[in-house]
């Protein structure tokens, strides 16, 4: 085993936007503070997130930004009590970033990049004396209490005054979440919930020639319809699209949890979507029981309904060929299409993950009540989110609640 490194005041494990925001507040209120990540650089995943453009937040009033947290939204709205998305807007501005509100009320960077704004937040970090070490894989803990980690130059342990663990969720695993740190936390006693995939794709069994001819085709508008925990009739317009495997975009994402649990408890979902919106199935069953002539089903369907491609597709997916003489029932699939969904995506696919550390293992400074002066920020916490900018804004907030935690307890001590 190498040297160990000197003992900072507080180690911050995980270098994603939770962990790099604990550390700031650590850093500012004087105490030394050294970041340890897996990979060879910081925010791995918070640059691909923000390839497409960086969402860093939302633009939704309270509460109703809070409910997109559903049972952890009591928890979660603690946590934007102190840091909300206007907070993080002028936190980005500090950093040079002007924000803006596009569509959706989502948040993004003037340029909608995310390099950027990292680049300057480390600097600003390495300016201040937050100290960084790279290549470094935590493993635990040896059994006197001090952190260990799997370095290039062999193993070392680090003896901080407290620890911060931001260390992700299970998805991505390649840009350094994987879970690893799941039976390690568990093996100590906390109380941890199994991950499970979020804002993910799920499959359904298509037949070969549907695969063949649509995969990857966008499915827009639509409106999906589902009924709620309470028995309520519910919906929600957006766009998803046909994959290989079933189906996935921002609307499916949005119900994931949903879909999930019904997953769980029945073997399988139904979703259903509403292929036209803005017309009525009585106005659609009119125009499809007008004579067709000469002209092909396919092309009366586009014609007389606007439904065309993958959308007359998955038609074919769910009626038989004597039902499409049937317009009242036509008309009827239109504006309800069950889609059966077997399983969610593997973990490993999903833009997110549920469960985690549960918050009840946590005092609300997001300490661990089995091991005083480890803290743990971020999606390595047992609460989920749709995306849009409410998983960045919380895993901010969390990592600020952390790092706060951190300075109180070693001031108290």
């Amino acid at each position: 085993m190498t040297q160990p490194l000197p003992p900072p005041d507080v180690a911050i494990i995980g270098g994603g936007p939770a962990g790099l925001m604990a550390a700031e507040v650590a850093r500012a209120a004087g105490l030394s503070v050294a970041v340890f990540d897996a990979k060879g650089s910081v925010g791995r995943k918070f640059l691909i997130a923000g390839k497409g453009g960086l969402n860093l937040t939302h633009a939704e009033p309270r509460p109703g930004f809070d409910a997109r947290y559903r049972e952890r939204q009591a928890e979660v709205a603690a946590w934007l009590d102190d840091f909300d998305g206007d907070a993080l807007r002028e936190w980005a501005r500090g950093l040079g970033v002007d924000t803006y509100v596009g569509s959706s009320d989502r948040v993004f960077p003037l340029d909608r990049k995310a390099a950027p704004l990292l680049r300057g937040w480390v600097r600003r970090l390495r300016a201040s004396g937050v100290q960084f070490h790279m290549h470094h894989r935590w493993i635990g803990w040896s059994d006197d209490g001090a952190l260990q980690f799997e370095t290039p130059g062999g193993a070392i342990q680090v003896r901080p005054r407290a620890t911060v663990l931001a260390l992700g969720g299970g998805s991505w695993p390649q840009l350094g979440s994987d879970g690893a740190w799941v039976g390690t936390l568990a093996g100590r006693g906390v109380d941890v919930a199994p991950l499970k995939p979020s804002n993910c794709g799920f499959d359904i069994d298509w037949t070969p020639h549907f695969v063949q001819r649509h995969a990857g085709a966008p499915l827009k508008p639509v409106v999906a319809h589902w009924t709620d925990e309470s028995g309520n009739a519910r919906q929600l317009q957006g766009e998803c699209v046909a994959t290989e495997s079933g189906i996935e975009g921002s609307l499916v994402y949005a119900l994931s949890p949903m879909l999930r649990e019904a997953i769980e408890r029945d073997g399988q979902a139904t979703l259903h979507l509403d292929l036209a919106p803005g017309r009525t199935r009585e106005r659609l069953q009119l125009d499809l029981s007008k004579p067709r002539g000469k002209r092909s089903r396919s092309e009366h369907l586009r014609r007389q309904a606007g439904i065309d491609g993958v959308k007359a597709a998955l038609l074919h997916e769910v009626l038989a060929p004597t039902d499409f003489d049937d317009a009242a029932r036509v008309a009827g699939t239109i504006k309800r299409l069950p889609l059966v969904l077997r399983s969610a995506r593997p973990m490993a696919e999903a833009i997110s993950t549920a469960g985690g550390v549960r918050l009840e293992a946590l005092d609300d400074a997001l300490m661990l009540t089995s091991i005083p002066g480890v803290f743990c920020a971020g999606e390595m916490l047992d609460w989920e989110a749709p995306t849009g900018g409410y998983l960045l804004t919380a895993c901010f907030a969390s990592g600020l609640r952390a790092g706060r935690g951190a300075v109180e307890w070693l001031a108290a001590r």
